[in-house]
């Protein structure tokens, strides 16, 4: 992420700081910089990250296990709840992005229980157009107040990297893409529901020595 000259001196609004959790506020101090909450979001999820990678690569973890929305729910828990009182919890008003906060439960289930099926019935799709897939149906639903982005891309993360189970060597998504592309591509999903192109877009890099 590119910050300009000054963001970190730029300081968080009083309506941001007023939705982070007790202990956020006892570890960032005062006042709170937005580069380092920045900072501190991003050592949560690579410990998350992490974790969630030693477990698939250790493990057979079935693909039905991730793509559900409880494991989504919790997924952003674990991103965003030591940080934010929002982590965890489904998005419950409207915003300029994403479909009506009443539809946002059941439509995530479906679209999950509907890509675990494709999985499980072996209908053709493989396991880098699963995550991508995965990730296009979350943001397009918008679930959650704020890190859609974030906790879908580590969601298609992990679903490819189940899908590999016995592979060598195994692969990763490459998220640093042209901006622009990837959102244009991204609307283009939400019309289509076709996650072909965006797969396509999306690079992977071997990950070859990964134990």
């Amino acid at each position: 992420m590119a910050f300009a000259p000054d963001y970190g001196e730029t300081l968080l609004s009083h309506e941001e700081a007023e939705a982070l959790t007790s202990e956020a506020r006892r570890v960032l101090g005062d006042p709170i910089r937005k580069a380092d909450l920045y900072d501190l979001e991003q050592r949560i999820q690579v410990e998350v990250a992490d974790e969630w990678w030693g477990s698939l690569l250790n493990f057979d973890v079935p693909m039905r296990d991730l793509l559900n929305d409880h494991f989504v729910r919790d997924l952003h828990r674990h991103l965003y709840a030591p940080i934010w009182e929002w982590g965890g919890r489904l998005r419950s008003r409207e915003t300029n992005i994403g479909i009506a906060p009443e539809h946002v439960a059941v439509e995530m289930r479906n679209a999950l229980d509907d890509l675990s099926s494709q999985w499980a019935h072996q209908t053709g799709v493989d396991a880098r157009t699963l995550g991508i897939a995965a990730h296009a149906a979350l943001v397009r639903i918008h679930p959650f107040v704020d890190g859609n982005g974030r906790v879908t891309r580590l969601l298609a993360d992990l679903v490819y990297l189940a899908g590999q189970t016995g592979w060598k060597p195994i692969h990763a998504y490459d998220w640093e893409v042209d901006r622009s592309t990837y959102i244009r591509l991204l609307r283009d999903y939400d019309m289509t529901r076709n996650p072909s192109a965006l797969a396509e877009f999306i690079p992977v890099i071997s990950l070859e020595g990964v134990e």
